[in-house]
C-alpha cells in the first residue's frame, strides 16, 4: 500500500505557480542550489504542467502559469502575499548567492530580535524568499522584550519612502 505521503516529502509543500518554471528551475538552481527533481510538458509542448525541485531537505512543485485555467503567477498578480522561508547554515552566503543570480533584495540580511539572522529577496519571478540563519535560543519573556525594544526603535526611525 502506498504512503499517505510519499517519501522526501513533508506534511505541507508549496506549489509555485511561475510565468516561465523552466527558466525559474535554473534560477533556483544558481541561487539556492535547487535540485531538479523532474518535470512534465503540457499539451502545448511549451510550459510546465508539472515539476519538482528540492532545495536542502524539501520538496518545491512548480507549474507554469496557465491563465485560461485562473492559475497566474505573482508578475500578473503584482505580486505575491506568500513568502517562503528557508533556514540554511550560512544564511549570508545564500543571501549573497541569490542577488548574485538575480533576486532583488527586500530586507538586507540583519540579526532579527526572534534570534535569526535574516533578510528576504524576490526572485526574477515575483516569488519572496526569506533566507535565515538560527543564531539563538530565546525564552518567550526575552523575546518579547526584545521585540519591545526592537518596535520602539523601528518608531524612533524615518519612514520608508512608498
Amino acid at each position: 500500500m502506498a504512503k499517505a505521503v510519499p517519501s522526501g516529502f513533508r506534511t505541507a509543500t508549496p506549489h509555485l505557480t511561475i510565468e516561465g518554471a523552466d527558466d525559474a528551475i535554473s534560477f533556483y538552481k544558481k541561487a539556492f542550489g535547487a535540485k531538479p527533481m523532474g518535470k512534465m510538458l503540457a499539451r502545448d509542448g511549451k510550459r510546465l504542467m508539472h515539476a519538482m525541485i528540492k532545495i536542502g531537505d524539501s520538496v518545491i512543485m512548480l507549474v507554469d502559469a496557465f491563465p485560461e485555467w485562473g492559475s497566474k503567477g505573482p508578475k500578473t498578480l503584482g505580486g505575491s502575499p506568500v513568502t517562503i522561508h528557508l533556514y540554511v547554515k550560512d544564511c549570508d552566503a545564500l543571501f549573497k548567492k541569490a542577488v548574485k543570480a538575480g533576486a532583488t533584495v527586500v530586507m538586507p540580511m540583519a540579526d532579527m530580535f526572534w534570534g535569526d539572522r535574516y533578510g528576504e529577496v524576490i526572485d526574477p519571478f515575483g516569488h519572496r524568499w526569506a533566507i535565515a540563519t538560527h543564531k539563538k535560543d530565546l525564552s518567550r519573556a526575552e523575546m518579547a522584550k526584545a521585540a519591545k525594544a526592537a518596535m520602539a526603535q523601528m518608531a524612533s526611525s524615518p519612514k520608508p519612502r512608498q
